[in-house]
């Protein structure tokens, strides 16, 4: 798969082209290769789509195509495709995968091991509090918080996370060149700089009310574990708990007062199975095994090569980094001054995801620490 401007027009083409799911697309390159031999067998065989789809596959609009390749053209932008060694595998437990995914800034940052805070749009000052401690908290003990950059619980935790000087993730429900709701653009700004926008719709797709829903399934993909803050009974968070479930992730909520409308959402969750929680380190304390586990799944996916629709799997027996050369080693390169990523990489010679993923690992363990400006140290026992 490389990068030329052919290949990803043709991605563009499929990606845009009306009534074609990601799953009909994920299929059609299994069946066919590639996007290029896809597209040369819809042509053959119009009769699979509808007249829309039809009339894209014979007259594709070129401008529109011109206007997402100078998008992609731009600094600290891609298209991440399912088909590439970096997809993240999380995603692969959706029951309708992307097929790719729109990134603004850090697309490694996909590969580690994440937490969704989501809740109400109109969240009351106590819930918006608890956003932003549980956020801090665990975004400074080595998890990456994810969630929507909507109003009210979403930016909170997006902009706690910032705060503490760690990185964050939005996954938006419009294209990734449009800022939803218009209030978050110097949210957006500091979140493509210090983490990462993710869409699964191309650039210039305007916010239509489904498209919150799809979004929502993607949070909880990505997450180990999603965080109900606030959420009232048709609050679209317990769409994106309800996807966590079926998803077999890790559901969270926060109790609240039962005069609390906002709380009633909360209250149904936990009824229903979800786990009571009260502070930052009983969520950090029940995703803790499964954050090693994928952080030791990521690792030897991105090491040990592999190809494309590939899923991550339980492994037999418990992970114990102990055992394994490549920790021992990045704890002797790291000695004990504060090291960046960067330099890390550097180094170690690891890719970013893969020591994004040790590095959590080793935090977890207690063994370092990580610092403000994506910075992690040596523990001094």
């Amino acid at each position: 798969m490389t990068d030329s401007d052919d290949d990803l027009r043709d991605w563009l083409i499929l990606l845009r082209l009306p009534g074609f799911s990601a799953r009909r697309l994920r299929e059609g390159l299994v069946a066919r290769g590639s996007p290029s031999a896809l597209l040369r067998w819809l042509a053959r065989h119009l009769d699979v789509l509808d007249d829309e789809g039809r009339a894209w596959i014979e007259r594709p609009d070129e401008a529109t195509l011109a206007h997402d390749l100078a998008w992609l053209a731009g600094a600290d932008q891609r298209m991440l495709r399912c088909t590439e060694e970096d997809f993240p595998p999380q995603l692969e437990a959706v029951p309708d995968p992307p097929a790719a995914l729109f990134v603004k800034g850090d697309a490694a940052l996909l590969l580690r091991p994440q937490v969704a805070i989501v809740g109400a749009r109109r969240a009351q000052e106590p819930g918006l509090a608890n956003a932003r401690r549980f956020a801090a908290e665990l975004a400074s003990a080595g998890l990456l918080v994810t969630s929507g950059m909507a109003d009210g619980v979403d930016g909170a935790a997006h902009m706690a996370a910032l705060d503490a000087g760690q990185p964050t993730v939005a996954v938006i429900a419009t294209g990734p060149d449009r800022v939803y709701p218009r209030k978050h653009h110097a949210l957006a700004r500091r979140i493509a700089e210090q983490g990462a926008i993710v869409s699964e719709y191309p650039p210039g797709v305007p916010a239509l009310a489904h498209q919150f829903p799809q979004r929502n399934r993607i949070i909880a993909g990505l997450s180990l574990g999603v965080v109900v803050v606030e959420a009232g009974l048709r609050s679209g968070s317990l769409i994106t708990a309800r996807h966590a479930g079926e998803q077999g992730r890790e559901v969270f909520a926060l109790p609240g007062s039962i005069h609390n409308p906002l709380a009633e959402g909360c209250h149904a969750l936990i009824g229903d199975g979800a786990r009571l929680v009260q502070r930052p380190e009983e969520v950090l304390a029940a995703l803790a095994p499964a954050a090693m586990e994928l952080g030791a799944e990521l690792r030897a996916r991105l090491e040990g090569g592999g190809g494309a629709e590939r899923s991550v799997k339980p492994k037999k027996g418990p992970f114990d980094w102990r055992q394994d050369e490549e920790y021992r080693r990045l704890l002797d390169v790291m000695g004990y001054d504060p090291a960046s990523l960067d330099a890390l990489v550097g180094t170690t010679g690891l890719s970013p995801g893969a020591l994004s993923s040790m590095l959590l690992i080793l935090e977890l363990e207690g063994e370092i620490a990580a610092l403000p400006g994506n910075r992690y140290q040596r523990v001094i026992r």
